[in-house]
This record gives C-alpha cells, structure tokens and sequence, in this order.
C-alpha cells in the first residue's frame, strides 16, 4: 500500500523517448490527479491512503508542494552553477493547516498551472541541459535528468495511493 507502483528506480539508459514519455507523465498528472478525486466528498478527503498514513487531503497538498519546490529546483539549476537548495520537511509540511484544512481542489489548481509551465521548459531543454545539477545538502548533486524521472514517477505515485484507497473502500 505505502509503493503501490513500486518505489523509484533511476533510469540510466535514457532515450529521448523515454524522456518524452515522463514529460508527459508531468504535463498529464494534474488531470489524472483530478480524476482520482473526482466524486470523493469532503469526509472522505480526511481518510488515509493506509495506517499511518497521509490522507487524500494531504497527499493532494504534497503533490503541490514537492511539484513547487522540484520546478524551482530545475530552474535554478538552468540559471546558475549547481546552486544550494533549502530542503524541506514534508512531513512538517504535511501537517501545517493548510495542508489539513484546506479543501484539495486548491492545490490541484496550482499543480495545473505548474506542470504546463514545468512540461513546457522541459520539452524545450537540450539534451544537454538534462545534465545540469543543483546541490543537495543531503543527497549531494542532483541532476534534472534524476529530478524529471523522480518527478515523473511521483505523481504516478501518489494518485497510486489514492486509487489504492478508492479500490479497498469501494468507492466508485
């Protein structure tokens, strides 16, 4: 239930059609988000995917917030020498207010808008452009080429997790 697809794996043997096929896993997420939410009602929205577990709600606000900070991330790594980023706590994020009060449609209209533009500065990279990294504080140098794949498998499995949920419910 926690890796319902699986957990990520990179890549190394990258194509460019592979690399179109996640482009579009990130230009696509934001509907296929909103279909796995589509006619669950605020009380539902509150459920966990699993024990222990975030709710919809949550998860939904998760998606908008890592989706933000991986765009951010990407452009920085275009526009300077492998900058430093801030890294974030997503558990403590996950549990601000906004996160566990406000209704989720809010931040699938910020994943909306997002992924047009992050789809639209991926698709217009070289391949070359792939290769630029920002620096980790943890994990060290990240490459966009890591960040596209993570990112692309991270929608996939966090609507994963919703449509795990609706299936052992019964929620049609």
């Amino acid at each position: 239930m926690r890796y319902p697809i699986g957990k990520f794996t990179l890549d190394k043997d990258v194509t460019p059609e592979k690399r179109k096929g996640w482009i579009r896993d990130i230009e696509e997420m934001p509907e296929t988000l909103r279909r796995s939410l589509d006619g669950l009602s605020a009380a539902r929205w509150d459920t966990p995917y699993r024990d222990g577990g975030w709710t919809v709600r949550q998860i939904t606000h998760h998606l908008a917030d890592s989706h933000m900070n991986a765009f951010i991330r990407c452009k920085l790594a275009l526009t300077a020498d492998s900058p430093g980023i801030t890294p974030y706590s997503q558990d403590a994020w996950a549990a601000t207010v906004d996160a566990v009060g406000v209704e989720p449609g809010e931040s699938l209209s910020i994943l909306e808008g997002l992924h047009r533009r992050w789809a639209a500065l991926l698709s217009a990279l070289a391949p070359g452009d792939f290769a630029r990294t920002f620096t980790h504080p943890e994990s060290g140098l990240v490459a966009i080429e890591r960040t596209l794949q993570t990112y692309a498998w991270h929608g996939r499995h966090h609507v994963a997790q919703i449509l795990s949920l609706r299936e052992r419910k019964g929620w049609q």
